[in-house]
């Protein structure tokens, strides 16, 4: 158990959360008493995570009886609690209380006003307020500030599409540990005898965290005096130490006036100043008038811009008023959005433990998240839409209106996963109404697991007498306890190829948007690629300790899942393996394709092969050769293809706004993003060929040896057609040109006569995306690639959290980070049901240590061009409907006239069916499909990849779309 008394920590039930927060938090944590006030939406938000994490007791105060309303934001109300006019407090003891039988859980219902003696607070070491008036807040705030130790102070609010959360944690306030991250520990190589010196040639770069005026290098660091000492032998070990750092708060009255908010958004740095003045606008209009600003009043907005205004000039940085912020605040300030409040209750459960703790940085001192992006476009949608219409679902129409409600009601949705994201999403599906229809709307869920111990500490659906139980179908019993009017189909199978049958075409047509709650990259990449051949949004989510990311995939507006990185370091060697599985020797291969067989994928095999890199030496240069074609080649060809002044039909300049030109990146080995690139490269392709590498290899002395011998090929402009966008995508399957195809024997004879296709020669290490593993290059690789393309195109460089918000393998962590994560997601389904144009959605990374929050726009979609107008993305797929005897040549002819091109080449996934230069490849021509591809008897379609010849010989053939050849006619 974990008690004050023993402090022995329960390891089955909070294993994976002592992983984050470390036993001696966990054990402060366990001799806390907090108090809370206000359980509604956000207050029981709180409660739940903070009851989950363990502390050692919770007060909840509220003083409101349960209504109908409240159904919709609070999850553990009831009817029968509204019936019978319930305390707020006592009506959710029971069941908050359930959640950790370690937590000593009171109600308490007595009145809190401007007239309370505090003294009863002194009691505990963490007071949180919501619902509460900002003249109770600062009254509060100030006894809790003024007390020894002082009472940490928390205060939340959410109304209607703005939230707000503050902390102040007394003057003075001491962090062990700021991050959580792992203390590093590294073998020293050198010492040097110097006077002032140890000489350290493994970097260390965290080491600044201790002392600056130590460091002498990323790569070294100072012990003082060593002239005396005997010469270093080996073996020696540094291990860092980390140091408490201070923090320091003002009180709410003050911070009021000059406050110091967490920017989350950097595109917008200047909404959480807008957001406090209008919230601060809101607190005076309820103080003025008894009541808040009627739902889309505009008397009211415009009266609550006017207090705006004057607020403003009380401020010390007297911030400018942003009067659409104002009037959707006033229009919506009587609702309530569930997803928000789980948003904001899963910081605000974070900063509670902070503050118990001393574990993790604490906010400073302000952050406000709105979604203002949801009721934009609502700007003419009738007032009469956001009125209370008597049911639970009024808090949230109050907010979106009673259209987006009722498309929530009809929703169709497949949820992946029912672990901890899992539960907290169909809490979040349960409050808004999704799939309570009458006619329409189903939530489908799907996980393969059974119920253990330690998921009760994050998984708040599940009890004690359920483990062994499957997920699924608890989890969907748990929902109707929310909303009985959820209609809900729960299955116990695994998302994979296996179970296609399940999870058909057909399955995913039906839903309108899929939502994972998965912990590994292969089931994601899986179900992406699902969603993206039947043209589905999807929206993903993960996280790991502290750390999520949330991220919004729509058809035919942004990118999916799966990424450049992905293709190169491990689908590829993952295909180059299994060829060589398939045929375990070159000489077999060789012999094969001068008989005249086509073997699946074997050219692009071959062209693998003869350019693998075998040495240290070569992975160098070859990441030099990329910089030089990717940084500079393919901006100097679209400058010669586009010059400067180029213009079009009417005169105006080529080069104009949207459209940038880009400059070649000249090389600069002191560049720390050059030198980043090609050392992140050359790793990433050392790995990947299984080529050996030691530090030494790594120093700088070694790299420009390598580098300062390279030729690095001219640019030699070519006529093809260029792509002008520069946010084309690159397509995971390149087709293959004539030209490559006749060399493909005589590089595969040469690779032989050479012994360079020798048994370890056919192997590949495929590597999987890992964002939360610095050591690994992954991240650096990615961030320096992409920051060196925006170098080219004058784009400002993206940060380094931007790179990290594909999730890697996660770990289950704790039930702060997941709840905020899943009312994050939760905000984007709404965007996702209404409809909403591509520059409505944000993804998100967050790190509730630190803590940071980065919201940034999803990636659009990429076009590529293949010419005369022709183009496609991602979402494209162009369709063939054939019927029994329908041949080769017949499926080309029907492209041609369909889509005006004709294809050159027809690949089915690896496998080759037509390629003219190939052995008998000609005769295919009139083989029927079903010879071709020999589909299953179900088997309705199969899809192909097809390109086009190119329009000057020698170059690459053009890549085209997906092709979904139906193997008959499309029923009329």
């Amino acid at each position: 158990m974990m008690a004050a008394d023993s402090m022995e920590i329960d390891d089955a039930l909070y294993s994976r959360q002592r992983y984050v927060l470390g036993d001696t938090a966990m054990q402060k944590m366990a001799q806390s008493h907090v108090f809370l006030s206000g359980i509604g939406g956000l207050g029981v938000e709180i409660a739940k995570n903070i009851i989950l994490a363990g502390v050692k007791a919770l007060t909840v105060h509220d003083t409101k009886h349960c209504t109908k309303w409240d159904l919709g934001i609070n999850f553990f109300i009831h009817e029968d609690d509204v019936t019978n006019q319930r305390n707020r407090a006592e009506a959710t003891l029971h069941h908050i209380a359930e959640l950790n039988p370690y937590v000593h859980v009171a109600a308490s219902t007595v009145p809190l006003d401007e007239t309370t003696d505090l003294s009863f607070l002194k009691q505990y070491q963490c007071v949180i307020l919501t619902e509460v008036s900002l003249l109770l807040q600062k009254k509060i705030n100030d006894f809790c500030h003024a007390q020894q130790p002082p009472i940490k102070f928390i205060s939340a609010d959410v109304y209607g599409v703005c939230s707000r959360l503050f902390c102040d944690f007394g003057d003075e306030f001491e962090v062990l540990d700021t991050t959580g991250e792992e203390p590093k520990e590294i073998f020293i190589s050198n010492i040097t005898q110097y006077t002032f010196g140890l000489e350290n040639r493994y970097k260390f770069g965290a080491i600044s965290e201790q002392n600056n005026e130590f460091v002498v290098s990323p790569y070294s660091f100072s012990i003082g005096d060593t002239s005396e000492m005997e010469p270093y032998l080996h073996g020696g070990i540094a291990v860092q130490v980390k140091t408490p750092k201070m923090f320091y708060f003002e009180r709410l009255e003050k911070q009021i006036t000059n406050p110091l908010c967490l920017v989350a958004d950097f595109s917008k740095p200047e909404t959480p100043l807008q957001l406090h003045v209008a919230m601060l606008a809101l607190n005076h209009f309820q103080e003025n008038f008894g009541r808040g600003p009627n739902i889309g009043c505009l008397q009211d907005a415009e009266e609550m811009l006017k207090i705006a205004m004057s607020i403003s000039e009380t401020l010390e940085n007297k911030p400018q008023v942003n009067g659409d912020v104002v009037k959707w605040l006033s229009r919506t300030a009587q609702g309530f959005l569930p997803p928000l409040a789980a948003a904001v209750g899963g910081v605000a459960s974070q900063e509670v433990l902070k503050a118990v703790t001393g574990k993790f940085s604490p906010l400073q001192q302000w952050l406000y998240i709105d979604v203002l992006d949801i009721v934009t476009p609502l700007e003419k949608v009738g007032s009469e839409e956001f009125l209370p219409r008597g049911d639970r679902y009024d808090a949230l129409r109050a907010c979106i209106g009673d259209s987006l409600c009722q498309k929530l009601h009809n929703l169709n949705v497949f949820l992946v996963g029912c672990g901890a994201i899992g539960c907290e999403m169909l809490k979040n599906f349960a409050l808004l109404g999704v799939g309570t229809g009458q006619d329409k709307g189903l939530v489908t869920i799907t996980d393969p697991d059974l119920i253990e111990k330690s998921n009760l500490n994050r998984q708040f659906l599940f009890r004690p007498h359920h483990i062994q139980k499957p997920k699924s179908y608890t989890a969907a019993e748990a929902t109707l306890n929310i909303n009985p009017s959820v209609k809900i189909d729960s299955d116990i199978n695994k998302v994979c190829p296996a179970t296609e049958n399940t999870y058909s075409d057909e399955f995913y047509t039906k839903q309108d948007v899929i939502v994972t709650a998965l912990d590994n990259v292969e089931a994601r990449r899986y179900i992406d690629s699902r969603c993206v051949a039947n043209l589905r949004p999807l929206i993903d989510s993960g996280t790991m300790g502290t750390k999520g990311h949330t991220e919004v995939i729509v058809p035919h507006l942004t990118e999916s899942y799966n990424s450049h990185f992905e293709s190169s370091f491990s689908h590829k060697p993952s295909l180059f393996n299994k060829f060589w599985q398939t045929y375990p020797t070159a000489e077999e291969v060789l012999q094969r394709i001068k008989s005249g067989e086509s073997l699946e994928g074997c050219f692009h095999v071959i062209k693998t092969l003869s350019r693998r890199p075998r040495s240290w030496t070569q992975c160098v240069e070859l990441a030099r050769v990329k910089f030089e074609k990717y940084f500079s080649h393919k901006a100097l060809q679209l400058l010669h293809s586009f010059p400067l002044d180029t213009r079009l039909k009417d005169g105006s300049l080529f080069w104009q706004s949207p459209k940038r030109p880009p400059f070649p990146v000249k090389f600069e080995f002191n560049d720390p993003l050059h030198y980043g690139f090609i050392v992140s490269a050359a790793k990433l392709f050392a790995t990947v060929y299984c080529v050996p590498f030691t530090e030494k290899d790594l120093s700088e002395e070694t790299i420009l040896s390598i580098i300062s011998a390279v030729k690095v090929p001219e640019f030699r402009p070519s006529n093809k057609v260029v792509q002008t966008d520069e946010s084309a995508r690159k397509p995971d399957h390149i087709p293959v040109s004539s030209e490559d195809e006749r060399n493909a024997i005589f590089q595969l004879e040469k690779s032989i006569l050479s012994n360079e296709a020798l048994e370890a020669d056919l192997q590949m290490k495929p590597i999987s995306f890992e964002k939360d593993d610095d050591s690994n290059g992954h991240i650096d690789f990615i961030t320096a690639a992409s920051n060196l393309r925006a170098k080219m195109y004058n784009i400002e460089a993206a940060d380094r959290f931007k790179t990290k918000r594909i999730a890697g393998k996660i770990i289950p962590a704790i039930a702060t980070a997941t709840a905020a994560v899943s009312g994050l997601v939760a905000l984007e389904l709404i965007k996702v049901v209404g409809g909403y144009p591509a520059d409505a959605y944000k993804n998100c990374f967050l790190n509730l240590a630190i803590p940071i929050m980065v919201f940034t726009e999803t990636a659009e979609v990429r076009r590529t061009e293949i010419r005369n107008g022709i183009s496609f993305t991602i979402w494209d797929r162009w369709t063939i409907h054939g019927k029994e005897d329908f041949t080769l040549l017949d499926f080309i002819n029907a492209v041609r006239e369909k889509y005006g091109i004709e294809p050159t080449m027809v690949v089915q996934g690896v496998k080759m069916l037509y390629v003219p230069v190939m052995p008998g490849h000609i005769k295919r021509l009139k083989f029927t499909m079903q010879k071709l591809v020999k589909p299953s008897p179900d088997k309705k379609y199969v899809d192909l990849t097809v390109s086009f010849a190119p329009e000057t010989d020698g170059e690459e053939d053009l890549p085209g779309p997906p092709v979904r050849y139906y193997f008959v006619q499309e029923d009329n």
